[in-house]
């Protein structure tokens, strides 16, 4: 039979996670230090000491993470592994209720609502309710479903959510709990569940029959848990009590690296897991597989810095490296420019474009890039957020210029028609029969006094005189009311209308500027099918939130200021300024071997164009200028910029320090007794 080698296999503090296997481990896994090879080993391991695979519990994120746990548990040892219980959270609950669905009053073949079902359910129980004639704008399905979810994983009042995600529908408060009431009973008389309630009846079912959760108890005597910081309150639960008589559980994950507080994480499970089981060991592993010591001394000191953290300090092994590079940009579009030329001069030095990415705070800091990458036919695949492009809100304003510059486009007319309260396909349809009819818009009016004010911003467009931004200006100002009816989350759209403009700015013929939006849309470059050369493979623009996991030879942070990273959306409370600066941890030690921090050093502030604003300077990073970072840590360059920074005071949030000797809780009852 296979006898694994260890020693040989495992470094210290991986061995040591490995060999724990009773009672109570917290395993604080530094990025890039080998998680998933520790808890693959950990199963092996428990495997070839005889431990049952079946009294095994492996719970992940993703089940395709768990098959490939499990697959390498059974290349290294032998079959065995394959038996071991492992999966998703909501896989798990999805298998105990259906065994023990009687004890819940629920059917054992009770179907599974999708995203989309579940908005479908919802959107029926708002019809039903009269809620969508109300006199004011009541939010839509995918808002409503996103509210009821976010009550539940986070544990909170549905008017909390409210305040925080839509302030906007505050006043609906009690609409949207008698939805959310109706909604739970429409899900039971149909025998239906959605994800949330996989939870949420798993929970149930372990607090208010002791012999279930003993029983299960019994049988998964070691328990694992990947990505603990990951876990919202509901499934910290439930790993609680499955584990509470045994307390043989092993939680790992990295508390510098909780950054789904949007998907309701909770990043105090893994802080307060020593609180809630007794005798908690904490291992630690700190020495890096994937970055030079350079920039680890970067993202060690910025992380240092956090209010409430597990100490820890990453090394490695491998000499030499470059330092980081910081490049005060005089522009977005210079910034755009320096990642595009330097990408380049990688590729001729033999680092393939899949071995780079541009990584960024949030989907619309890449639009300038997106429009420059294209124009030099550099090919590369976004992952989080919409393309730019594709983006619906930027298609309506596009629609405009659209017909501005051909009347006869009837796509962009059903588009435009189609934005106006009242008006629907048929009447759509009707009207456009009637300009394609009669060119003169004006004639039309007393058809239709709702497109008056269309007509007559579309009347007095000149482009033989105006270049794109100076027409796409006075159209916002007709779009906003338009937006904000449309979309629920108009706030998050404006950005993007923001980096519109910008981009129109550079362009004086319209015609160009449509043509290049039509022609060269970014995501063109992926499908050629005659590019098969290996160094031709997409470079990765990517969020940070789906960054994380993964890494690159060489990665570009872009719009490292004050109101980008951190956001300026996240500035309200300790706790988020706390999490932006676990997603510069995270971006930063995306990065093995180079590592560029860029910002630009004048900015249009977001909304700009709406506000009456203009353009501002911008300010480094806090997490770049806390303790003098830049200075001892960064090579510090600029482009083309001659005077000093001369940047805005914005004030520090601060609160206070919270106190590191925690009360030690009892059971898990005590510690989710707020839930």
């Amino acid at each position: 039979m296979k006898k694994i080698d260890y020693r040989q296999e495992l470094n210290p503090a991986q061995l040591r996670a490995v060999e724990s296997t009773v009672g109570p481990y917290l395993v604080i896994a530094g990025a890039g230090s080998g998680k998933t090879r520790v808890l693959v080993h950990r199963v092996a391991y428990l495997v070839e000491q005889g431990v049952n695979p079946e009294e095994i519990l492996l719970l992940t994120f993703t089940r395709r993470a768990s098959e490939e746990m499990l697959r390498r548990a059974s290349t290294l040892l032998d079959e065995r592994c394959k038996k071991v219980s492992g999966g998703t959270f909501h896989s798990f609950a999805n298998m105990i209720l259906r065994k023990y669905a009687k004890l819940l009053e629920i059917n054992n073949n009770f179907t599974i609502l999708d995203q989309g079902d579940a908005e479908d359910a919802v959107n029926l129980v708002r019809t039903q309710l009269n809620f969508h004639k109300s006199e004011k704008r009541f939010p839509r399905k995918h808002a409503i479903l996103e509210v009821i979810s976010k009550s539940v994983n986070k544990s909170q009042e549905i008017g909390s959510v409210l305040l925080e995600e839509y302030p906007q529908f505050v006043e609906f408060v009690e609409e949207i709990k008698k939805i959310r009431d109706e909604y739970g009973k429409y899900k039971r008389q149909k025998s239906l569940l959605d994800y949330d309630d996989l939870l949420v009846y798993l929970k149930n079912l372990l607090t208010t029959h002791e012999n279930v959760r003993a029983a299960l108890s019994a049988k998964y005597k070691y328990i694992m848990v990947d990505e603990y910081q990951d876990t919202n309150k509901l499934q910290a639960h439930i790993v609680c009590l499955l584990a509470a008589d045994h307390a043989n559980i092993m939680v790992v994950g990295d508390d510098a690296q909780s950054i789904y507080s949007f998907r309701g994480a909770n990043f105090k499970n893994i802080i307060d897991f020593p609180g809630i089981f007794k005798g908690t060991q904490i291992i630690t592993l700190e020495e890096n597989y994937r970055s030079t010591q350079p920039i680890l001394n970067l993202t060690n000191a910025v992380i240092s810095r956090a209010k409430e953290k597990f100490e820890k300090n990453l090394y490695t092994k491998k000499k030499g490296g470059q330092i980081p590079v910081f490049i005060d940009c005089p522009d977005e579009n210079a910034q755009s420019v320096f990642v595009a030329e330097k990408i380049l001069e990688l590729r001729e030095e033999g680092v393939a474009l899949r071995d780079i990415a541009v990584l960024f705070r949030s989907g619309w800091h890449s639009n300038d890039l997106e429009i420059e990458l294209a124009s030099r036919n550099i090919p590369f695949a976004k992952y989080g957020g919409q393309k730019f492009v594709e983006a619906a809100h930027i298609k309506d304003l596009v629609s405009y210029l659209r017909i501005a510059y051909n009347n006869h486009d009837q796509v962009s007319w059903l588009r435009a028609l189609l934005l106006i309260p009242r008006i629907g396909p048929k009447t759509a349809a009707k009207i456009i029969e009637s300009i394609l009819d009669q060119p003169k818009l004006e004639d039309l009016w007393q058809k239709n006094e709702e497109l008056k004010k269309l007509f007559e911003l579309l009347k007095n467009v000149n482009l033989e005189q105006e270049g794109p931004a100076e027409i796409i200006e006075r159209f916002l100002v007709y779009y906003q009311p338009l937006l904000k009816v449309k979309y629920d989350d108009f706030n998050k759209r404006l950005n993007d209308l923001d980096s519109l403009l910008r981009i129109a700015q550079r362009y004086k013929s319209t015609e160009q500027f449509l043509v290049d939006m039509a022609l060269e849309p970014p995501e063109r470059m992926l499908i050629e099918p005659a590019r098969q050369d290996k160094d031709d493979s997409p470079l990765t623009l990517s969020t940070i939130h789906s960054a994380k996991g993964l890494e690159w030879h060489t990665v570009f942070l872009i719009y490292c200021a004050e109101g980008h990273l951190p956001s300026y959306l996240s500035l309200e409370t300790e706790e988020q300024v706390e999490e932006e600066r676990r997603l510069f941890y995270v971006a930063a030690t995306r990065a093995k071997v180079n590592l560029f921090l860029l910002k630009p050093h004048v900015d249009r502030s977001p909304r700009s164009f709406m506000d009456g604003g203009g353009s501002v300077f911008t300010q480094v990073s806090r997490f770049l200028e806390q303790g003098g970072l830049l200075e001892e840590f960064v090579d510090v360059q600029s482009t083309g910029l001659t005077d000093e920074l001369d940047a805005l005071e914005l004030e520090d949030i601060t609160g206070e320090k919270r106190s590191k000797n925690r009360e030690f809780l009892q059971s898990p009852d005590d510690y989710f007794r707020d839930e």
